[in-house]
Parts: C-alpha cells; sequence; structure tokens
C-alpha cells in the first residue's frame, strides 16, 4: 500500500531568520514545497511539480531553534493531478505541544519523462475525514477557477 501522507521534522536553523527574528516566510513555503513534493512523488511514483500553492495564511511566528513539523497529507486526484494539504507546526524543544503556523494547498502535477503530464493512481478516500478533506479541496478547486476567471483579463 503507497503512504498518501508524510511528515517531515527538523530544528529551524539561523540562517532561516527574516529582518525580524523570526523564521522567513519564504523558508517556511520552501519547506511546503518540499514536503508536498515528497507526499506527490510517494503517491504517484514519477517526477511531479507544483503547479498552485494557495490559501497560505501565517497563524504565528516560527522561532529559530523550534522544531518544526510539516505535514502533507494526499486529499484528492484527478488525471494528472495531486491536491495535497500542507500544515506546518512548530515547537519549543521543550515544551510538549506543538501550535499551527500555517495551513495551505499545493497542487502537483506528475510527468513524464517526456515532460508531459501524465495518468497518477486515483485517490479514494475511506474515512469520514478523508472525505471531508476532499470535498474541502474540491471547494477550493472551483473558488480558484473564479479568481482565475475574474484575473484573464490581467494576464
Amino acid at each position: 500500500m503507497v503512504d498518501y501522507h508524510i511528515t517531515l521534522r527538523f530544528l529551524a536553523e539561523p540562517s532561516d531568520i527574516n529582518f525580524g527574528g523570526k523564521v522567513h516566510g519564504g523558508a517556511v513555503m520552501k519547506w511546503i514545497d518540499q514536503a508536498g513534493y515528497a507526499c506527490a512523488v510517494n503517491w504517484c511514483k514519477q517526477y511531479a511539480v507544483t503547479v498552485y500553492v494557495g490559501g497560505i495564511r501565517f497563524f504565528k511566528p516560527i522561532f529559530i531553534g523550534n522544531l518544526v513539523e510539516i505535514r502533507a497529507r494526499l486529499v484528492h486526484t484527478g488525471c494528472s493531478s495531486m491536491h495535497i494539504i500542507v500544515d506546518v507546526f512548530s515547537k519549543r524543544l521543550q515544551d510538549a505541544d506543538y501550535v499551527k503556523n500555517t495551513h495551505c494547498l499545493i497542487i502537483f502535477v506528475a510527468l513524464g519523462e517526456d515532460g508531459k503530464p501524465v495518468d497518477v493512481p486515483a485517490f479514494q478516500p475511506s474515512t469520514d475525514e478523508e472525505k471531508r478533506l476532499q470535498e474541502y479541496a474540491l471547494r477550493l478547486m472551483n473558488l480558484r477557477k473564479s479568481i482565475e476567471d475574474e484575473m484573464k483579463e490581467f494576464y
């Protein structure tokens, strides 16, 4: 059975700091992309590229020396696309509980050796939670299409 989720853990390092003394948002976005990529490739067994990242909202800062946990979970597949929810948590090493720092949806497309999209295995949610998350991904997809339609004149 292929896993449809992955968890990465590591310490926030001094090289991740921004001018305000906290972890830079760009570093967090890089971690989100890395966790999403690992989850997508693990699912489809192909090279995959990011085609969309949406809804990133930073709730709480991450501090240097915090233990960071990135949870990426496949929630929906299209023909060649994989919709992955990514949650970022952190905590001081001496604390018991993580705090949620950010959440987003990231979409990858699997590519063949010729660089063209290829089919991915279908994801079939089996629990109520998986079904709820898939519905969430579909609602976000519809919202994204509405936003894209609105912005077409500016492309």
